[in-house]
């Protein structure tokens, strides 16, 4: 609501959470996360350097193929959190209902694709027969499990679009600490169960997604969530619309996100199996610290949203900024705990030597570029929960695909040793930072939702 003089919002009009209340939750559902894939990664460990590295590549490829269900979650975001600051939950809760029904029908499209194609696709990376086996077992599995992973994608982006993070975390824990133990019952069997290895991995994740959809659902048609359900008349021609217009290049941006993840990982595997499994166990020892940036990120899109809902760009803009230096604040310090402790931790992981020294060299690198990832977390996510999503998806063509890929492939063609295509992710992050900064502070990115708005006045 705003005076009748002024299209400013009274105080008690803002948005009242603060950026902490908001973060801490994400950061404590994610951290918990990181710790289980830890501990997963060490379950997986023990069968050896290929069965870490089939894991790796299952994961890579799945999220790839999911980049579709994320540009849905992207416009849930910017959708949700400006109608939460602008006092209509009634919209909200629509946008929510109408988000759900996409994601799950792209979830059944995109389980075709991981089941028939799955050898193909696990193919590109160049490994060893055995690896690229075990790697399409693993998608394959996973990908049954696609629905259950969009409800919890869905859900949780319009739980804390609406301010509400803490819910999310207790599903987490919940589902978390089941994911860990089933990963320990299926991957070495027992009690009647055949130890099935790599599936079994696969198997216990999806399992877990299950667990968590259905605790969102019943806790979201039972009435006990923030956001309620949006009954009839939700799938509106607007609505989609606006939907796809402000999630579509997020969508292209995860997509070439994941391409360029995948070129990357193609030319790290040219190195062999322990370059490659090095370079999964090392970004999961360090994304306990990235889980502080993903939480700050979330912060500052739910804020920024919010805020500009509340048709307070002023706020939205000193939000952003407030939650982007604590993301580099708390995660340069954790970065500086977890390189001093990095060959211990890579060892406790698995016993290979070659695959623990560069790890540590991984590390060490990654560890410098926390600052600059910090930056890129946060800006990206208050852009995007402006609706500015466009902006991040030029970021990630220049920095992913023109920065690191174009390095990496460069120092692969020299014949560099494998430091410096670790080394290329420097170069990636100093692109993507410097672009998303001077956008941010430009304030261009304020126009980019009522600009949609716009756009699609006559649909109904």
């Amino acid at each position: 609501m705003t005076d009748s003089n002024s299209d400013k919002p009274s105080e008690v009009d803002k948005p009242q959470l603060s950026i902490w209340q908001l973060a801490w939750p994400a950061i404590i559902s994610n951290l918990l996360f990181s710790v289980i894939g830890l501990v997963s990664i060490k379950i997986v460990g023990s069968l050896g350097a290929s069965a870490v590295a089939s894991v790796t590549t299952g994961n890579r490829i799945f999220f790839a193929l999911q980049a579709v269900l994320m540009a849905v979650s992207a416009g849930t975001t910017a959708m949700v959190a400006r109608s939460v600051g602008a006092k209509d939950l009634l919209e909200a809760a629509k946008v929510t209902t109408v988000s759900l029904w996409i994601g799950n029908g792209v979830a059944i499209l995109l389980m075709v694709p991981c089941i028939l194609f799955a050898e193909a696709v696990a193919g590109v990376f160049g490994l060893d027969e055995a690896t690229t086996l075990a790697a399409a077992s693993f998608i394959r599995w996973i990908s049954l499990f696609n629905v259950a992973f969009a409800v919890n994608m869905i859900i949780s982006a319009a739980l804390r679009a609406a301010g509400d993070t803490r819910t999310p975390l207790w599903i987490g824990i919940l589902t978390n600490i089941v994911n860990v133990a089933l990963v320990y019952w299926l991957v070495f069997g027992g009690y009647g169960i055949p130890a099935m290895g790599i599936a079994g991995a696969a198997i216990a994740n999806g399992l877990s997604f299950t667990l968590a959809a259905v605790a969102y659902l019943v806790l979201w048609y039972g009435g006990y969530l923030k956001i309620s359900v949006g009954g009839r008349g939700s799938m509106t021609e607007k609505r989609v619309r606006q939907l796809v217009d402000i999630g579509y290049p997020a969508g292209l941006e995860q997509l070439v996100f994941q391409l360029g993840f995948v070129a990357f990982l193609w030319l790290v595997g040219k190195y062999g199996t322990a370059a490659f499994a090095a370079y999964g166990i090392g970004v999961q020892i360090l994304s306990m610290s990235f889980v502080v940036g993903f939480g700050f990120s979330i912060a500052g899109a739910t804020l920024v949203g919010q805020h500009m809902g509340a048709r307070d760009p002023v706020g939205a803009m000193r939000q952003g900024w407030r939650a982007t230096a604590m993301a580099i604040a708390s995660m340069v310090l954790l970065s500086i705990v977890i390189v001093i402790f990095s060959e211990p931790i890579a060892r406790f992981l698995i016993d290979d030597d070659e695959v623990v020294r560069l790890t540590v060299i991984f590390i060490f690198i990654l560890g410098v570029a926390q600052p600059l990832m910090a930056i890129e977390f946060t800006l990206s996510g208050c852009l995007r929960g402006a609706g500015d999503t466009r902006f991040p998806l030029r970021t990630t063509l220049s920095g992913l695909v023109g920065a690191r890929v174009g390095l990496a492939a460069l120092f692969t063609f020299l014949g560099l040793p494998v430091v410096w295509i670790y080394g290329a992710l420097i170069g990636d992050y100093i692109v993507k930072a410097s672009m998303l900064v001077w956008r941010f502070k430009s304030g261009k990115w304020q126009q980019v939702f009522s600009d949609s708005e716009k756009k699609f006045e006559k649909y109904t």
